[in-house]
């Protein structure tokens, strides 16, 4: 419409029914649109939750290892993780060290990546090995489809 007082473009909008927004309120002049607000609130909240509905949320499962695991329980665990990671889930794999244990954390370490090579064709490591004090950590993710 051009440019318009504000009492102007109040009154159209009135006569027709409709709101009169500011799109640009800091602008010289104002930028103002003629619109039903309530309308197009709805829309921006269908919107919002269209986009919503379609993202995957991405869970982080966790499993936890022991320094001094044997084989079959290694490989159960390495199961539970390759489920997780077939899930499309991160894992996040842990050994906590007890006592004497902290003084050969690199066994640890070796257990980690036993475990790594059970599981390299499900998903691939996001993070390496790393000690956190009396945590050894790593993050798997799924392998891109």
């Amino acid at each position: 419409m051009g440019i318009v007082s504000s009492r102007e473009a109040q009154k159209i909008a009135e006569d027709s029914g409709l709101d009169l927004v500011k799109i640009s309120p800091t602008a010289n002049p104002p930028v103002c649109k003629i619109m039903n607000y309530g309308k197009y609130l709805f829309e921006l909240n269908k919107r919002a939750k269209e986009a919503k509905k379609n993202q995957k949320v991405i869970e982080i499962k966790e499993v936890w290892l022991s320094m001094t695991i044997d084989v079959g329980d290694l490989n159960v665990k390495a199961k539970q993780a390759q489920k997780f990671l077939a899930a499309g889930n991160k894992v996040k794999v842990s050994i906590r060290l007890r006592g004497r244990q902290m003084a050969h954390s690199e066994l640890g370490l070796d257990v980690m990546k036993r475990f790594f090579e059970l599981v390299k064709d499900s998903g691939t490591m996001e993070k390496q090995p790393q000690t956190e004090g009396r945590n050894i950590w790593m993050m798997l993710v799924p392998l891109k489809a």
